[in-house]
């Protein structure tokens, strides 16, 4: 069963002119596109399938600024501000999230960042044992330490992408949904077109949100982009267990409180790389990042493959593309990995017993070789922009990215500093490279 997700209706009648296009409707290409249209620009946003329909609605749910990159922590902390605004509609909540270890290791990691979280004006209370213990009693464990990031919460990842595509039609812009953007049109050097499949759009200015699909879209027109995606397998069981935490994470199992009382389980990390054209391509960047990640990445299958989601053929604008043979990327879970899941939640979590499992899924997190995403103007292309490669992130700073693209699209003040996430970073030797958070 597909993770779930709340339907929209959208117009079919595609613009030929619009002052915007953002391509791809997820939780990035949503709040880029609502932020455009707050300005009173005229957007028109195209999707290949369903509104929300890929990662943004396969992830836990997490707003988090606790443990997040140094680079990405002021997005973070501003992204937060703006889930507020759409707390309603979201079903966002500053639950807080909490960390529970044995490992001291962890834990001294844990507190080094907290000492670096409070350089950032970034609350986080690290736990001594009893405190842990108190705080994870559903676990019935004793444990060590932990954090407890009061200021962090989750949101609804089957309500909020198309809340906020609800809230651009509000504001007069249109969506589109079936309908997949093939390329981009130049004249004089500079975009002057989106193409997709219904037809033409005339405009100054794009961003390509296009998720695991970015990279191959950017190779139509030359722009060599290093993304990698990892499948990722994800359960959720039924409402029935109290006494739970909202939002808690420990390195065997992370548990997340659903809007419907039930509860989304993972194993942080945990996925499969399945093989493609494009992994083969950028494996010497990525090379690190796997290394690091060894004990909780394994080999996939053929998947990816037959997705063509990461292919290096080059298609015609005149004919159908891959994104329209794939609608939306919906790869099978691991059941290994979804068995192993469920035995060690309801071995943490004994009050999971009284719950049964009501859906299982898989879906592609896209990845950049340093894990930052890259979010900025495409060189080659003037007036094109570049919002991907979020890195399993991209659902709790997506209003914050989607901010900024609406401010570098604009030439408005940016949100945050967009050094850190500019694209040209990878034209440069700076593969393997990892912040010290």
């Amino acid at each position: 069963m597909r993770a779930p997700l709340q339907q929209i209706e959208t117009s079919g009648d595609l613009p030929q002119t619009a002052d915007a296009v953002v391509i791809g409707g997820g939780i990035v290409g949503v709040f880029a596109a609502y932020y455009l249209a707050r300005r009173g620009m005229k957007v028109a946003l195209v999707e290949k399938g369903r509104i929300g329909a890929e990662q943004s609605s396969r992830n836990w749910g997490w707003c988090r600024q606790q443990n997040r990159d140094a680079r990405e922590l002021p997005m973070a902390t501003r992204s937060l501000d703006l889930w507020d605004s759409f707390a309603a509609e979201t079903g966002f909540r500053r639950c807080g999230l909490l960390y529970l270890s044995n490992d001291e290791a962890e834990l001294a990691g844990w507190a080094r960042w907290r000492d670096f979280a409070r350089t950032a004006g970034v609350t986080t209370h690290m736990l001594d044992g009893a405190g842990a213990s108190e705080r994870g009693r559903a676990t019935g464990r004793t444990w060590k330490g932990g954090v407890f990031s009061p200021t962090d919460g989750t949101a609804d990842p089957s309500r909020a992408t198309p809340a906020v595509a609800r809230a651009i039609l509000e504001l007069g812009s249109s969506v589109h949904q079936n309908c997949a953007a093939r390329g981009v049109e130049t004249e004089g050097g500079r975009l002057s077109g989106v193409v997709t499949e219904s037809g033409t759009i005339r405009t100054k200015v794009a961003v390509l949100a296009g998720g695991a699909w970015a990279s191959s879209f950017c190779h139509q027109f030359g722009f060599r982009f290093p993304q990698a995606s990892i499948r990722s397998s994800i359960l959720s069981v039924s409402p029935g267990a109290e006494g739970l935490p909202d939002a808690l994470h420990t390195a065997n199992i992370s548990a997340t409180r659903r809007s419907d009382g039930g509860y989304t389980l993972a194993i942080s990390g945990r996925g499969r790389v399945d093989v493609t054209p494009q992994q083969l391509r950028f494996s010497p960047q990525f090379l690190p990042m796997f290394l690091k990640r060894w004990r909780s990445l394994a080999p996939g299958g053929l998947q990816g493959m037959r997705s063509g989601h990461e292919t290096l053929r080059r298609w015609r604008l005149d004919r159908p593309t891959p994104m329209e043979r794939m609608r939306i990327l919906d790869p099978a879970p691991n059941q290994a990995t979804i068995r192993l899941t469920h035995a060690r939640a309801l071995e943490l979590l004994p009050a999971l017993r009284r719950t049964r499992i009501s859906a299982a899924w898989a879906g592609y997190i896209d990845s950049t070789p340093d894990g930052v995403p890259a979010i900025g103007e495409i060189d080659t292309v003037p007036g094109f922009f570049l919002a991907a490669g979020f890195s399993g992130h991209g659902f709790g700073i997506g209003p914050g990215a989607g901010h900024l693209v609406a401010d570098l699209m604009t030439g408005s003040k940016p949100i945050v500093d967009p050094q850190s996430y500019d694209p040209r970073r990878f034209d440069i030797s700076a593969w393997g490279k990892v912040a010290d958070f």
